[in-house]
């Protein structure tokens, strides 16, 4: 089996090496990171497979980390579990229910890791609601008119179909990963 890349990002080193040592050994390779700034940039070098990420940080916190991901299409779809003490502090800067991402207060025990990696997984294949710019709103207002009643240009049609078949792709890679991980976190629980 390949190894998955999770990243985990918190300042407490005992933190970091609690969440190494409650995963599997062998099958998954733990990148660590103390600060927000180290995390960002483990993340754009490492492309991990999984971000655990400490909401109060130095440096760069972890709201700010959380904003940088979800504004980025290329990290959004990366499985992400927000890690926290006090809850609290995570729900004034973000309403429940958590939609794109898991949350897990600490401390944990390894079978609640688990069971928010599992989440996390699951959330980071949902489909994001892409907001629409003031400019590409009058554009698609005016789109019809232009084009005879709402018709599609063939152009625009091949540019739709060329992006329905990237997430196909993508969303492929999830399932295999996903299925992979489930089987051997399944297979260790036995």
């Amino acid at each position: 089996m390949t190894n998955h890349k999770i990243l985990v990002i918190d300042d407490s080193r005992v933190i970091r090496m609690r969440v190494r040592d409650m995963l599997p050994q062998g099958n998954f390779e733990v990148v660590e990171a103390q600060d927000g700034v180290e995390g960002m940039d483990a993340i754009r070098s490492q492309r991990p497979n999984l971000i655990m990420l400490d909401f109060l940080l130095p440096r760069m916190s972890g709201w700010e980390v959380f904003q940088e991901i979800q504004a980025n299409p290329d990290l959004q779809h990366i499985p992400l579990v927000l890690m926290s003490g006090r809850k609290e502090e995570v729900t004034e800067k973000i309403t429940e229910p958590f939609e794109y991402f898991e949350f897990i207060q600490k401390p944990f025990e390894q079978k609640e890791l688990i069971e928010a990696i599992k989440a996390a997984m699951v959330k980071a294949r949902k489909p994001r609601r892409t907001p629409v710019t003031a400019p590409a709103a009058a554009a698609t207002a005016a789109a019809p008119a232009a084009t005879g009643g709402g018709d599609v240009s063939a152009a625009e049609f091949q540019a739709l179909q060329a992006q329905v078949k990237q997430l196909q792709g993508e969303v492929a890679l999830l399932k295999g990963q996903l299925g992979k991980m489930l089987a051997f976190i399944k297979q260790k629980l036995k």
